[in-house]
Formats: C-alpha cells, sequence, structure tokens
C-alpha cells in the first residue's frame, strides 16, 4: 500500500483541510443516488429529531433541511468538518434546526431515547469500536425509532486501491448479526445504486 493510499484513506475517515474538502464535495456527487436514496426511506416530519452521525460537509443536512424543516443534530470527529458543513447549514443553524458539533459515535453525549432517526453516510467502517457504536446509537434512538447505515458494498470497496489499509468491510449477514447483538429486532436492507451502495435498516 502506497504512502499515497494511506493518506487517502485517512482523509476518509478523518476528513481535514483543503484535501479534506475537495475530497468530501467529490464523494457527495460521487454517492448522491445514495443520499436521495436514504432520504426517500426516511419518515419525515416537522416533529422529528434526527441524529447524522459524521456528517461530513453537511450535505445530509442540507438535503433533508430542504425537505422538511425538522431537528437535526449533527457529530464528526473533524474540526474542519464541522466549520465546513456549519457554513453550508447556516440558516437551519440561524433558526434553531440545526445543530453540529465535534462528536465520537462511540461515546455520544445524548440522552436515552433522543432521536427518532439516526443516519450515517459511509462511516461505520472507521469506527474505532463497531459494536460499541452501534450500542450508543441504539441507546440514543427513542422506542420504534430507526437507524439508517448506508453503506458501499464489500464489492465496491474492494474495487477501490485505498481500501487495503484503514477501512473494515462488512458483508451483508456481519451487518444484521452485529445489530441483533446490540438489540435491533428488525433489519432489512436496500439497494443504493444498481451493486454500488448498501442501506441497512435497524429498527428498536
Amino acid at each position: 500500500m502506497s504512502k499515497f493510499g494511506d493518506y487517502w484513506a485517512s482523509q476518509c475517515g478523518n476528513p481535514r483541510g483543503m484535501i479534506g474538502s475537495i475530497m468530501t464535495w467529490a464523494m457527495n456527487r460521487a454517492n448522491n443516488v445514495m443520499y436521495h436514496g436514504m432520504i426517500e426511506h426516511m419518515k419525515l416530519s416537522e416533529d422529528i429529531k434526527i441524529l447524522d452521525v459524521g456528517f461530513g460537509n453537511g450535505y445530509l443536512e442540507k438535503l433533508i433541511y430542504r425537505k422538511v424543516k425538522c431537528s437535526i443534530y449533527g457529530i464528526d470527529i473533524s474540526k474542519d468538518m464541522v466549520k465546513s458543513a456549519s457554513a453550508k447549514n447556516k440558516k437551519g443553524i440561524a433558526n434553531g434546526d440545526i445543530h453540529l458539533s465535534v462528536g465520537d459515535c462511540c461515546n455520544l453525549t445524548f440522552e436515552n431515547n433522543s432521536f427518532d432517526i439516526v443516519a450515517t453516510m459511509n462511516t461505520i467502517y472507521f469506527w474505532d469500536d463497531t459494536i460499541r457504536g452501534l450500542q450508543e446509537i441504539y441507546r440514543v434512538l427513542s422506542e420504534h425509532g430507526v437507524f439508517y447505515n448506508a453503506v458501499l458494498t464489500k464489492e465496491s470497496l474492494d474495487k477501490v486501491f485505498y481500501t487495503k489499509n484503514g477501512f473494515k468491510k462488512f458483508a451483508p449477514k456481519e451487518y444484521v448479526e452485529m445489530g441483533k447483538r446490540v438489540g435491533f429486532k428488525n433489519i432489512s436492507f436496500s439497494d443504493l445504486g444498481e451493486k454500488y451502495g448498501l442501506l441497512v435498516i435497524y429498527e428498536k
């Protein structure tokens, strides 16, 4: 694995600086079908509360808020992305509807049963402790809440040179096993792009 590949993988997990901004912009375009596909599955209304884990440059927040003026919270481990996402979501932040901060999904600071929906796009590969992250998401979801986990398929990830290091890759059955282990009752899948992405839907 080249140093360039390692660096690019690290930027995927923790975008920073100008390269991180360029990369997240490019990923927004490449994964646009995944973003819109995930939103189509969400039951959005003005009275729901959403948590976005690893929001990057705030693209998902912008898309959701454009559709429904609901309450959206987001965490990301990158301070640079908090700054970038805040700039892109000024209106929602000014209205008191969007709240973005530095945070780690393995140690969420929110109360139990805080959110109707938790969503994440292409982040689970980078969590320090996958089970711990899922446990925390389960904890902050309200009763009958839903976690939408949008991922690239293992086959898609294997085709990219920089995913050889720094990425945890999971098969569909592993997503099911991990979800059941932390307590999710119903777990289903939906394709996001032809043999490209996968939406793993966990219902509490």
